[in-house]
Order: C-alpha cells, then structure tokens, then sequence
C-alpha cells in the first residue's frame, strides 16, 4: 500500500512547486492564514504547554535517510505542526521572561516573507542592488545612535565605496569576533618590510613588533563569544583575560588596570578592552568613561558589547545609563533583543570609517575593488537581507516609540524587584539596571538559619539552596504554564560562592504587573511541594 504522503517524482510536479501556490484549503495556506490573522491565538493553540521529553522528540528526527520520493506539501506541513510547531519554545508568551527572546511586531511577519521571497545576498551589489544602500542607512542610523555625529559625516561615509561604518551580521559573536579582528589587524598593521598580520600571519606580527603576546581584558561577566574570539584570533584563550567584578556586577576598572600593567611588564601587549553594556547573566553596565580613559592611557582598542543593553540608547530617559558608549572605538548591538527583531540581526559598528580597512578582502569574480559591495568588509560571505526588518521596525515604531518600549521594561523590572524584595520567602539578588534582573526563593527560616549557622553548615545550606532552585526552575517550565532561566553567580552575601539564582528578563511588552505577580503566587506553590526542598532544606528549619 503506497504512502498517500509521498507524490512521484517528475519535471511537472518540481516545477508545480515553484510556481504554483498552495490551494487556499491546503494544510499550508491554513496555516499561514491563521497565522496571518491571529499570530498569539496560533502559538497559544499549536505549542503544547506541558513539555516533552527531548528524548522522545528525538525519535521524530531520527532518520539520516533523505527520502527517495517527494513529499506533498501539507504532508510535510502537518508533519511540522504534529512534530515541530507543538514542541518549540513559546518565547512570544508574555509569561515566558527566562531568555532575551520576545514578542515580535505583527508587521514582520509578512515582510519577513517577503524578504524571503526576493531572496537577496548582501555579499555584493550584484545580488542586492538597492538592499544595499538600504543596510547602510540603517548602519548608519544606528552609528548616529550611538556616536551622534553630525549629517555631513554621514553625507561622506554612510555610502561611501571605501569604507563601511558596520557590519551586520548573524548575532552578537561575529559582530565582536568581527570587532576584535579588526583591532588585531589595526594593531598590527603594515610597517616597513613587515605587510600586516593579514599578509605575513601572526608570528610574523609577533617578531617584528617585538611582542610576546597579545591580550584582551573583560569582566568575569563578559559573554562567551568574546572567548571565541580569542581562539579564533590566535590570541590564545590564556590571554583573554576576566576581571573581578564589584558587588554590582560592574568590572573593577582599577583591577583591569593593574592586570594591564603586568602584562606590559611581561611584555604582552593589551590589544583591546571590552566594556560589557547589559551583561547577559545581570544586564549591569560597566563604567564605560572609566575603560575609555583606561584604553586611552594603555593605547589599546577599546569596545563595547552592548548586544542587549545598546537599545537603551533609543530612549532620552535612559540612555544616560550607557555614557561613555560614545567614546568606544567599536560597539555591538543585536537588533534581535530589544529593538523586537526576529533571530539572526547583530551589527557592529566602528567609530573612525576607516577601521574596516584593516579587513579589507577583495575578490574578481564578486567583491572587485571600488565597488560598494558590503562583503568585502564582513566576516560572513553570503547574507540575507536582515536589515529591511531593522529598517521597518525603525521607521515604523520610531524612537518615541522605542523609547516607550524600553522605559516600560525598566519600569516593569523595577516592579518585580519591589515585589520580591515585599516577599519574606523571596531573595532579590541583582538590582536591575536595564529589564534584567536575579533572585531566588529562600524561606523565611532558612534565612534565620544562617545568621547563627556556623561555616559548615552554611556551605551545606548554600548547596541544598543550589539544588533547590535548580529543581524549582526546571518543575516551573516543565510545568508549562510560566519560564524563567536560571544562572550561577557568585554573590557576597554567599561568601562568594557559586550560587544558583532565577533569572528573568522583562522586554515582552506583553508582559503584564499581573503575569508577574502570578509567577511569583506559582513558584510559592511549587517551593512547598519541591523533591528537594523535603530532602535537603527541610531538615535545617527544625
């Protein structure tokens, strides 16, 4: 008996799909009907709450066979939503604040589509023609955001065929590998005999500049991409290397310095610093003035990664939080967090037009010299045309808007610290700056408890609370009906032990006072009911 899923193969029916649309009662044209028509009813519907065992998931994707016959499109497409759609991730739901994920703009939808269907590679000019001028406006809308200079700059350098103000890129780790390459290469740059570190390669560099090695210092909460990048570079993960943060997450600038100064007497050179605008695990801020003039007095690049914390520059009642930004010679922003994009929209930017130049690649057959091409300036090759969403959501929610966006977010975030802080079960452990805050569940006698306990057993309480918390988060999102992330921090108040906390993120604007206060009301109940809190808490409250 035939599978009534699989169609024969032939010219007709290959070219049946790529030109001939789906029939408006077909599985797929439903979908994206309703879809279309109610975007929030759709996942509400179609994404199981209760979550399944990816172990399980995993037998649905086992095969490494591709099918030898073609399959109809609503097999296919029921195929997705029996298998695919009902298990992912419901990050759109207003009480899914675990992750920097959110709500998307209706809009996107269908001019996401039809960004698809142009299907345009930004690499060259040849398979983008005016998508490119349109990436460079926006780059250079977003340079203006955060460097704030004058429109005859922009008149000479937004489209200029030598240069790029940025680059966009798939997220947050190109854009500050990308940033980091370019401060490798500027420093060591053509000299004399010596062609560049691109020509001649890194131990060239190193023996004629005369350096041991080459290092990059950031703050023990930098993200994990920078670490990649140091890899990548040849720097060496040894030298990239973490400060010590303060009791508020923000790098010891002093500390930073006197690293600097040992590795200069080791004679390894410092090739960048990096501020961290919105850290990932706490959203604090680094002093960015301080690193400017620490990058200044060390003669060193200095960037920032404000992938989640640059859309605060958006908001006049906000963006005072990111001083010093201005002065960074290089800044990574992900228009994919806060600024509601969907996934795959980093971009990084460069103070001085010129810095790109220290990448420069060129190729006959696509990127020739003198063109405007945006590939000869991006790590990334082939490209799709991101920008005409970032484009959209600028033009269509404006910077008031925006503004809106983002002051509503401080202020829900701040809420939710005073709602903790009212708990006696509740333990706020990192005050938000930006929407993103830390904290966890610690009832009221346990808190007592270790007031009088002596050093071992509040090791022990410490690690009990560990495996509490760790239980909790993960019963809350199996559970399905709310979602916070957990982190492990190292906070004074816990001798500065490792310590599991809750972590939340509040940019879904749909995200109401009243979620909040539910979310809270559901990890009371779960706590009570907890496997761990009855094997290793119970026994400290008697």
């Amino acid at each position: 008996m035939s599978d009534k899923r699989f169609a024969v193969a032939s010219e007709q029916s290959l070219m049946r799909v790529f030109t001939v649309p789906e029939a408006p009662d077909s599985t797929l044209s439903k979908i994206e009907a309703e879809i279309s028509s109610n975007l929030a009813g759709f996942l509400n519907e179609n994404i199981a709450a209760v979550e399944k065992p990816l172990h399980e998931i995993e037998r649905d994707f086992e095969s490494a066979h591709i099918p030898e016959e073609p399959m109809f499109v609503s097999a296919h497409a029921q195929d997705i939503m029996d298998k695919l759609v009902a298990h992912s991730v419901h990050t759109a739901a207003p009480s899914f604040i675990g992750h920097m994920t959110s709500a998307l703009p209706h809009f996107v939808l269908p001019l996401s589509k039809l960004m698809v269907g142009l299907n345009q590679n930004l690499v060259k000019i040849e398979t983008s023609k005016a998508f490119t001028p349109l990436e460079r406006q926006v780059i250079g809308m977003l340079h203006h955001m955060a460097y704030g200079r004058k429109q005859g700059f922009y008149d000479k350098w937004m489209h200029s065929a030598k240069t790029s103000l940025g680059a966009f890129c798939s997220g947050g780790t190109v854009a500050n590998i990308t940033a980091l390459w370019i401060a490798r290469n500027r420093l060591l740059k053509p000299e004399g005999d010596f062609k560049g570190i691109g020509a001649q390669g890194l131990v060239a560099a190193m023996f004629h500049y005369g350096y041991k090695g080459l290092a990059v210092l950031v703050s023990e909460r930098g993200h994990y991409s920078l670490g990649k990048s140091a890899d990548l570079l040849g720097i060496g993960r040894d030298h990239f290397i973490s400060i010590p943060t303060d009791k508020d997450n923000k790098v010891d600038v002093e500390a930073m310095r006197k690293e600097a100064q040992a590795l200069q007497a080791q004679g390894i050179k410092v090739m960048a610093i990096v501020g961290v605008a919105g850290t990932t695990e706490t959203g604090n801020i680094d002093p960015l003035n301080e690193m400017a003039d620490l990058a200044a007095e060390i003669d060193c690049h200095f960037h920032v990664d404000a992938a989640w914390g640059g859309a605060t520059l958006l908001s006049q009642n906000a963006r005072h939080l990111l001083a010093g930004i201005e002065r960074a010679d290089s800044i990574t922003i992900d228009a994919h967090k806060q600024m509601y994009v969907p996934m795959g929209a980093g971009i990084v930017l460069f103070k001085d037009p010129s810095a790109t130049d220290a990448i420069e690649h060129h190729a006959e057959y696509i990127l020739r010299k003198g063109s405007k091409d945006l590939g000869s300036h991006t790590l990334e090759g082939s490209r799709p045309g991101m920008a005409m969403l970032v484009h959209a959501c600028l033009r269509i929610i404006g910077r008031k808007g925006y503004e809106m966006l983002i002051d509503k977010s401080l202020d829900k975030a701040r809420y939710f610290a005073d709602l903790i802080k009212a708990e006696p079960d509740f333990e706020l452990i990192s005050e938000p700056e930006l929407c993103l805050l830390t904290y966890r569940y610690v009832p009221e006698a346990i808190k007592t408890r270790l007031k009088s306990a002596d050093e071992q057993t509040k090791l022990d309480i410490y690690a009990a609370l560990n495996r509490f918390t760790a239980s909790m988060q993960k019963r809350q999102r199996e559970a399905g009906r709310s979602f916070v992330s957990r982190t492990r921090l190292t906070p004074p108040e816990y001798g500065y032990q490792p310590t599991v906390v809750f972590r939340v993120v509040l940019a879904n604007p749909l995200t109401s006072k009243d979620i909040l206060q539910d979310i809270l009301a559901e990890q009371r109940e779960l706590a009570l009911s907890d496997p761990m809190y009855k094997k290793y808490l119970a026994k400290y409250l008697t």
